[in-house]
């Protein structure tokens, strides 16, 4: 699929040139079909009004030789003409009218033939027949013309109106809204998604197996713990040698400033032309207690304002974050998106359905709590200018402001530091899927569209996506920039939320090993390897903790299944992996939490030990969730802590 292009009635039109203009009069709203002059431009026609300085329209002129932006929206952005006049300039420009769509709603069996997503992306609506005409309204006068011919081809002869973006979506979503939903929820194909998933049939064919091994574990108690450890320890194998290759890369790339790794901004290369727009969604949920301080913190970024799509995508249910966000001033580059009710209520849905509003061939995400880095979106834009479409994905680094909050957030900190600073670099290096975090992403809008979005259904729809683009033919890049967030430091809800995690790992799994032949032909050998280490390997290492635990027994001498069984030859090699396990762990977290910001975590490293059997009792739960509440979102409460130091913001003149 091809992403639509963008654009605003807020810009300097190109006048249509298609075929004369006519004037359409109807009885009760006079409607002007408008091809705008070329004498006057927008810009210019405001000056003559009044509603301008001189002075203002040079700065904006200037600001959008270098900006993708519609000038119009570079003087609301930036406070040098109100709405309404703009509104009447652009109505005069193009000798149309404004029509308003809550006082006269379109016809929605006039949106059901163009399509509800299609209005949204094309940014118009066909509002109303009159004889053998159709009135278009459009918040893209610009782009008329462009779909003037497929306009025809559907309703015959057509004329332009004009509307505002706001009001457009509203009309739609008034009017559409459960296809909208419906879509949000079904974009994934389904045989890639996890909403076929049968948890009833699952739970049948678990029980059986759970009777199964108790059956054998009473019969042949011996046999059956044997093959366990066998098992545990061959995925213990290859996850350490996953960590101990990542670990080798980051090692000989540590010293190079502008290594392979991550991206920096450079103050040579490809020159960007034009500065594009951004969308970022950021998805809340039962956070009303945060909404002050995500706006301060995203007022900090570099980025210009105008370039800047920063949507709020709230719950229809969720009646506290809407009544908070109501209360609340939000700046022109912020706008609520309204998620209605549907079959479940995930994070990838609400991001579904907010893709369709987003203005940006950019897409972005981050988390309510998010704090990220001032230049985060221009080493973005940078990034994804030099990298070829194959890039579709963009990762950034997380990290957490709140680490010296208790021992948990320390560890916690520690765990993601060795995460994002040394195993998804070496991932890379090593050409293997990226499962992709949760926040910081950033997509290419056309791939993201062909991939169909988020799974809606899947509790960690970031790495089912991951995956996928990987399927598809794309690659996901770590880029140098960092978002900080709030560690969960509470051990009940960080069970909660790493079991919410491991759920999604093992619904992940059993999706793409539906048809196995298929993943080995998209992914080949070496990353097919990858993809089972990182999600059955992970999955495993966490069930089967308590039977590895358990060798230590043997070196204590204390009694154990296999006492006496072991031999000699073995015993030995065995403990010496168990070993070289805890030493490569505590290697990679020294070596994560070597920098400057981390250095106080490094005497916190060893107490992993005790903070991993944690993620155990986490996988139980997830194992019980899976079969009983698959797709039941286990939602994490932010807003405890805030960030304890405000990062120097990065000013535009510094990246010049």
């Amino acid at each position: 699929m091809t992403a639509p292009t963008h654009r605003s009635l807020l810009d300097n039109p190109v006048p249509l040139k298609r075929r004369p203009r006519i004037r359409t009069v109807r009885t009760d709203t006079r409607v002007i079909e408008g091809g705008g002059s070329s004498k006057n431009l927008l810009g210019q026609r405001l000056v003559n009004r009044g509603a301008l300085a001189p002075g203002d329209l040079v700065k904006a002129l200037a600001m959008q030789a270098r900006q993708d932006a519609r000038l119009g929206d570079i003087l609301l952005a930036n406070s040098m003409v109100s709405e309404s006049t703009l509104l009447d300039v652009l109505s005069e420009q193009w000798q149309t009218d404004v029509v308003d769509l809550e006082v006269e709603p379109p016809d929605a069996r006039l949106i059901d033939e163009w399509s509800a997503t299609r209005c949204l992306g094309d940014g118009l609506v066909p509002w109303r027949r009159t004889g053998a005409s159709t009135i278009v309204a459009t918040a893209r006068p610009e782009r008329f013309a462009a779909h003037r011919d497929a306009l025809e081809a559907r309703f015959g002869k057509v004329h332009m109106a004009l509307t505002t973006e706001p009001a457009l979506h509203r009309a739609i979503t008034a009017l559409r809204n459960p296809v909208l939903s419906d879509r949000a929820e079904q974009r994934v194909r389904l045989d890639m998604s996890c909403r076929g998933w049968d948890g009833r049939r699952a739970a049948r064919i678990v029980t059986v197996g759970l009777l199964a091994f108790l059956t054998a574990a009473l019969l042949w108690p011996v046999a059956t713990f044997s093959l366990l450890t066998l098992w545990a320890i061959a995925t213990l194998v290859a996850t350490l040698g996953l960590k101990a290759a990542a670990l080798f890369f980051a090692a000989r790339t540590h010293h190079a400033q502008h290594g392979e790794l991550f991206h920096t901004i450079r103050r040579t290369g490809p020159v960007i032309a034009r500065l594009p727009t951004v969308s970022v969604m950021v998805p809340l949920f039962r956070e009303a207690e945060i909404a002050g301080r995500l706006i301060r913190r995203l007022e900090r970024l570099a980025y210009p304002k105008e370039l800047m799509d920063i949507l709020l995508v709230a719950e229809e249910t969720d009646t506290l974050t809407r009544a908070a966000l109501a209360r609340t001033a939000l700046p022109r580059w912020m706008r609520v998106i309204v998620v209605p009710a549907g079959g479940v209520q995930t994070k990838p849905r609400a991001l579904n359905y907010a893709l369709d509003f987003c203005k940006g061939q950019i897409v972005g995400v981050w988390d309510a709590e998010d704090a990220p880095d001032a230049d985060q979106l221009h080493k973005v834009v940078r990034r994804f200018h030099e990298r070829g479409p194959e890039v579709a994905c963009l990762q950034g680094k997380l990290d957490y402001y709140n680490a010296r909050a208790n021992w948990l957030s320390r560890c916690f900190t520690i765990e993601y530091a060795s995460w994002f600073g040394v195993v998804l670099p070496g991932l890379q290096r090593m050409r293997l899927a990226l499962p992709l975090g949760g926040t910081t992403l950033y997509f290419r809008r056309a791939a993201l569209e062909a991939l169909g979005g988020w799974d809606a259904h899947n509790v960690t729809e970031d790495a089912d996506l991951g995956m996928r683009l990987v399927r598809m033919g794309y690659r996901t890049e770590m880029v140098d920039t960092t978002t900080k967030e709030e560690a969960n430091c509470r051990v009940l809800p960080w069970i909660r939320q790493r079991s919410r995690w491991l759920k999604g790992y093992a619904m992940t799994w059993a999706v793409h090993m539906r048809a196995p032949r298929q993943l080995w032909r998209d992914l080949g050998p070496r990353q097919f390897a990858g993809f089972q280490v990182l999600f059955l390997g992970t999955l495993s290492q966490f069930l089967l903790a308590p039977v590895l635990w358990s060798f230590w027994l043997l070196a204590f001498g204390l009694p154990h299944p296999l006492s006496g069984l072991v031999p000699a030859a073995l015993y030995w090699p065995l403990m010496g992996l168990f070993v070289s396990s805890e030493i490569v762990g505590v290697t990679l977290g020294l070596f994560a939490t070597r920098g400057r910001g981390h250095r106080f975590l490094m005497p916190w490293v060893p107490t992993l030990h005790l903070y991993f059997p944690l993620a155990a009792i986490a996988s139980y739960k997830a194992l019980f969730e899976l079969l009983m509440r698959p797709f039941y979102w286990d939602k994490t409460r932010h807003g405890l802590y805030d960030e304890t130091q405000e990062p120097e913001p990065v000013t535009l003149e510094a990246m010049s």
